[in-house]
């Protein structure tokens, strides 16, 4: 049940409630006065009669006097008052008076039972009336008043006992279910407060949401836009480069033969970068893994730079070759391929070595040469024209959560080591 259906039944049993104590009086009397009618001595005197019936009147002006004086009408709780306590002392005087009459009119005297607690202040005199509309049960139950025998006065002390507990224990009941109503209202109150921060946190979760999604397009386009910039340059830029060196070679040339053949190459290297160049728009693997697996295709990639560039190149693989993610192998390629041409234009090498090692749950690419090498920390200055080189092989690599590590210095060449996880082609 949904807190707002729990407060609109408490306030549905709160509202009858109070209608009963309004009305049940009224009630209680009405009871009274139809047995006690069908009971009534006939040669009782008239005096008798009369006082009964001026009593009768005067419990339904009271009755009417205190329903007029209820603050918001039937539905509302009166709280404890002093104009409440007299209201009580005197209906239980009428009451008292109309049982002496007539022992029926006790109903009327159980009234007192019903409303102490919203018309008396003070728990202690809340109890004594409780005890005072007992004494006027209990002595319509041992047979009216006034007592002619002692056996109706030890039968009216028991009574009183009884009804005494009676009265105590449902007093004692209504306290502890006024206590729980209480609390359960500031429970409610509570789950209420509860909800409107929990409706808050969702609203405001909701806004975090749609701001992280801008900011998750924005660094879509920007990691797109570095994407196509590291592929230009890996690709387009590398070929462009192959191509003047053959068409410097042709321009150096004396002989027909020779120059076709360099011709031919720079026709091969200028439609291998037109492929890569559409690949790169499309996001798919490099051309040279489109038929083969990444060993094959470093194979190939060591062996063209090699005939290219007339050093010494030699590719190892070790451990068992597996099937790689294609993003994995098209990773490695990359770091080869931009390793190779750094190493073509910087290194001047007589030899270079590439190995791709498979070790159980991770991918190791070494590229080491014997060329004139570098100092790391003088790159910076070296690399300040807008270039990618190490830096873009490294985010590459970490990217799939890789990493790469370069040992060099001037003279002694280079070692460069990249690590990927080992993720297999599903």
């Amino acid at each position: 049940m949904q807190t707002g259906d729990m407060t609109a039944v408490d306030t549905q049993i709160e509202r009858r409630w109070n209608r009963f104590h309004t009305w049940g009086p009224y009630a209680l009397l009405g009871i009274g006065l139809v047995p006690a009618l069908a009971t009534a001595d006939p040669h009782a005197s008239p005096a008798r009669w009369h006082t009964a019936w001026a009593l009768f009147g005067a419990a339904v002006v009271l009755q009417l006097w205190w329903h007029s004086t209820r603050p918001g009408g039937p539905d509302r709780r009166r709280t404890p008052s002093r104009a409440g306590a007299v209201y009580y002392v005197v209906r239980w005087a009428l009451a008292f008076a109309l049982t002496w009459i007539n022992p029926f009119f006790a109903f009327y005297a159980a009234a007192g039972y019903m409303d102490a607690d919203e018309t008396i202040p003070g728990r202690r005199w809340q109890r004594l009336g409780l005890l005072a509309s007992a004494v006027t049960v209990a002595g319509a139950q041992a047979g009216g008043m006034p007592f002619g025998s002692a056996v109706q006065w030890a039968v009216f002390a028991a009574l009183l006992l009884a009804n005494s507990g009676l009265q105590m224990v449902v007093a004692h009941l209504t306290e502890q279910e006024t206590l729980r109503a209480r609390e359960r209202t500031a429970t409610i109150a509570e789950l209420e407060r509860t909800n409107a921060a929990l409706q808050q946190a969702l609203d405001e979760n909701a806004a975090l949401h749609a701001q992280l999604l801008v900011q998750a397009r924005e660094a879509g386009v920007a990691d797109e836009r570095r994407r196509l910039a590291a592929e230009i340059h890996d690709t387009i830029a590398q070929g462009l480069t192959g191509i003047i060196a053959q068409l410097q070679v042709v321009s150096n040339t004396p002989g027909p033969e020779p120059a076709r053949e360099h011709l031919a190459r720079a026709m091969d290297l200028a439609r291998h970068s037109l492929g890569e160049a559409r690949r790169s728009v499309h996001n798919l693997a490099p051309v040279e893994l489109a038929d083969a697996g990444l060993p094959e295709a470093l194979k190939k990639t060591v062996a063209e730079w090699g005939e290219r560039t007339g050093v010494r190149a030699e590719f190892t693989v070790t451990g068992t070759a597996e099937q790689l993610h294609e993003e994995v192998s098209a990773t490695l390629l990359r770091i080869a391929q931009e390793a190779l041409s750094n190493a073509a234009r910087h290194a001047r090498a007589s030899r270079l070595g590439v190995t791709l090692s498979f070790l159980g749950d991770e991918v190791i690419l070494d590229i080491r040469d014997d060329g004139a090498g570098f100092d790391p920390l003088a790159l910076p200055a070296r690399t300040g024209s807008g270039g990618f080189g190490l830096d873009g092989m490294r985010a590459r690599a970490e990217r799939i959560a890789g990493s790469l590590t370069v040992e060099t210095e001037p003279g002694h060449g280079t070692a460069l080591s990249a690590r990927v996880p080992l993720v297999r082609h599903e």
